[in-house]
Protein backbone atom coordinates (compact mmCIF):
# COMPACT_ATOMS: atom_id res chain seq x y z
CA UNK A 1 0.00 0.00 0.00
CA UNK A 2 2.69 2.43 0.79
CA UNK A 3 4.39 1.85 -2.56
CA UNK A 4 0.73 2.37 -4.23
CA UNK A 5 0.63 5.65 -2.55
CA UNK A 6 4.21 7.26 -3.53
CA UNK A 7 3.65 5.99 -7.24
CA UNK A 8 0.05 8.30 -7.35
CA UNK A 9 1.79 11.24 -4.66
CA UNK A 10 4.54 11.05 -7.83
CA UNK A 11 2.37 10.53 -10.63
CA UNK A 12 0.12 13.82 -9.45
CA UNK A 13 3.06 15.82 -8.54
CA UNK A 14 4.69 15.42 -12.31
CA UNK A 15 0.91 16.12 -13.91
CA UNK A 16 0.98 19.20 -12.04
CA UNK A 17 4.44 20.27 -12.36
CA UNK A 18 3.80 19.63 -16.26
CA UNK A 19 0.52 22.01 -15.94
CA UNK A 20 2.84 24.58 -14.06
CA UNK A 21 5.95 24.56 -17.45
CA UNK A 22 2.66 24.82 -19.76
CA UNK A 23 1.06 27.78 -17.77
CA UNK A 24 4.90 29.57 -17.92
CA UNK A 25 5.73 28.69 -21.01
CA UNK A 26 2.25 30.01 -22.48
CA UNK A 27 2.12 33.14 -20.60
CA UNK A 28 6.02 34.27 -21.26
CA UNK A 29 4.50 34.40 -25.23
CA UNK A 30 1.01 35.74 -24.73
CA UNK A 31 1.76 38.85 -25.89
CA UNK A 32 4.10 37.70 -28.91
CA UNK A 33 0.75 35.46 -30.35
CA UNK A 34 -1.06 35.99 -33.02
CA UNK A 35 -4.33 34.76 -34.41
CA UNK A 36 -5.29 37.92 -36.19
CA UNK A 37 -3.25 38.94 -39.11
CA UNK A 38 -3.63 42.54 -39.07
CA UNK A 39 -2.15 42.49 -35.80
CA UNK A 40 1.01 40.99 -37.04
CA UNK A 41 4.07 42.82 -36.86
CA UNK A 42 5.65 42.60 -39.95
CA UNK A 43 9.06 40.93 -40.39
CA UNK A 44 11.77 40.06 -43.43
CA UNK A 45 11.30 36.39 -42.55
CA UNK A 46 8.76 33.71 -41.37
CA UNK A 47 9.95 30.60 -39.89
CA UNK A 48 7.75 28.02 -41.54
CA UNK A 49 8.04 25.13 -39.12
CA UNK A 50 7.61 21.35 -41.09
CA UNK A 51 5.15 18.38 -40.65
CA UNK A 52 4.19 15.53 -43.11
CA UNK A 53 1.53 16.51 -45.31
CA UNK A 54 -0.69 13.70 -44.95
CA UNK A 55 -1.26 11.36 -42.20
CA UNK A 56 -1.07 7.56 -41.72
CA UNK A 57 -4.87 6.72 -43.62
CA UNK A 58 -3.66 9.19 -46.61
CA UNK A 59 -5.84 12.20 -45.39
CA UNK A 60 -3.91 15.57 -45.45
CA UNK A 61 -2.61 16.88 -42.34
CA UNK A 62 -4.47 19.41 -40.94
CA UNK A 63 -1.92 21.09 -39.27
CA UNK A 64 0.22 21.12 -42.54
CA UNK A 65 -2.35 22.48 -44.28
CA UNK A 66 -3.64 25.59 -41.77
CA UNK A 67 0.60 26.66 -41.86
CA UNK A 68 0.82 26.48 -45.73
CA UNK A 69 -2.16 28.69 -45.95
CA UNK A 70 -0.86 31.21 -42.82
CA UNK A 71 2.66 31.39 -44.26
CA UNK A 72 1.01 32.22 -48.17
CA UNK A 73 -1.24 34.43 -46.83
CA UNK A 74 1.23 36.20 -44.61
CA UNK A 75 3.19 36.75 -47.70
CA UNK A 76 0.67 38.02 -49.67
CA UNK A 77 -0.43 40.34 -46.89
CA UNK A 78 3.04 41.83 -47.19
CA UNK A 79 4.23 40.30 -43.52
CA UNK A 80 6.76 38.61 -44.33
CA UNK A 81 9.26 39.02 -47.44
CA UNK A 82 10.79 35.73 -47.64
CA UNK A 83 10.16 32.09 -46.28
CA UNK A 84 12.26 29.82 -44.41
CA UNK A 85 11.00 26.40 -44.49
CA UNK A 86 12.12 24.49 -41.36
CA UNK A 87 11.83 20.33 -41.62
CA UNK A 88 12.77 16.93 -42.12
CA UNK A 89 13.86 15.28 -44.69
CA UNK A 90 16.02 12.64 -43.22
CA UNK A 91 14.06 9.26 -45.08
CA UNK A 92 14.29 8.68 -48.92
CA UNK A 93 11.36 9.76 -50.47
CA UNK A 94 10.54 11.97 -47.49
CA UNK A 95 11.15 16.21 -47.51
CA UNK A 96 9.18 18.41 -45.74
CA UNK A 97 10.78 21.51 -46.87
CA UNK A 98 10.40 20.31 -50.42
CA UNK A 99 6.39 19.19 -49.85
CA UNK A 100 6.09 22.85 -48.62
CA UNK A 101 8.11 24.76 -50.95
CA UNK A 102 5.77 23.25 -53.68
CA UNK A 103 2.34 23.75 -52.76
CA UNK A 104 4.11 27.53 -51.88
CA UNK A 105 4.86 28.09 -55.32
CA UNK A 106 1.24 26.54 -56.02
CA UNK A 107 -0.28 29.42 -53.76
CA UNK A 108 1.58 32.23 -55.48
CA UNK A 109 4.39 32.61 -53.83
CA UNK A 110 7.73 33.18 -55.87
CA UNK A 111 10.51 30.24 -55.43
CA UNK A 112 13.33 32.92 -55.17
CA UNK A 113 11.31 33.97 -52.15
CA UNK A 114 11.56 31.09 -50.23
CA UNK A 115 15.04 29.24 -48.84
CA UNK A 116 14.59 25.82 -47.27
CA UNK A 117 16.38 24.12 -44.10
CA UNK A 118 16.57 20.79 -44.71
CA UNK A 119 17.78 19.54 -40.71
CA UNK A 120 14.76 21.04 -38.89
CA UNK A 121 14.31 17.54 -37.42
CA UNK A 122 12.71 19.41 -34.04
CA UNK A 123 11.42 22.84 -33.00
CA UNK A 124 14.76 22.99 -31.22
CA UNK A 125 17.03 22.70 -34.45
CA UNK A 126 14.65 25.04 -36.39
CA UNK A 127 14.82 28.02 -33.99
CA UNK A 128 18.60 27.18 -33.26
CA UNK A 129 19.44 27.16 -37.21
CA UNK A 130 17.56 30.11 -38.14
CA UNK A 131 19.72 31.87 -35.83
CA UNK A 132 23.22 30.44 -36.19
CA UNK A 133 23.20 28.91 -39.40
CA UNK A 134 20.91 31.19 -41.21
CA UNK A 135 22.05 34.48 -39.48
CA UNK A 136 18.29 35.65 -38.19
CA UNK A 137 18.20 37.30 -35.07
CA UNK A 138 14.22 37.91 -35.79
CA UNK A 139 11.89 36.00 -37.66
CA UNK A 140 8.29 35.77 -37.44
CA UNK A 141 7.20 31.36 -36.77
CA UNK A 142 4.42 30.05 -38.23
CA UNK A 143 3.02 26.92 -36.80
CA UNK A 144 0.08 26.41 -34.63
CA UNK A 145 -0.44 28.10 -30.98
CA UNK A 146 0.99 25.38 -29.08
CA UNK A 147 3.87 25.27 -31.58
CA UNK A 148 4.49 28.37 -31.61
CA UNK A 149 4.41 28.97 -27.76
CA UNK A 150 7.53 26.13 -27.40
CA UNK A 151 9.20 28.00 -30.10
CA UNK A 152 8.87 31.56 -28.82
CA UNK A 153 10.23 30.15 -25.63
CA UNK A 154 12.89 28.21 -27.09
CA UNK A 155 14.06 31.15 -29.01
CA UNK A 156 13.77 33.59 -26.26
CA UNK A 157 15.26 31.16 -24.05
CA UNK A 158 18.67 29.97 -26.26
Amino acid sequence: MKTLKKITILSLTAIALIILFHQIVAQSNKSKLYTNISEIPPNKIGLLLGTGKYLTNGNINLYYRYRLEAAAELFKEGKIEFLLISGDNGRKGYNEPEMFRDDLVELGVPKDKIFLDYAGFRTLDSVVRAKEIFGQDQFTIISQKFHNERALFISRNK
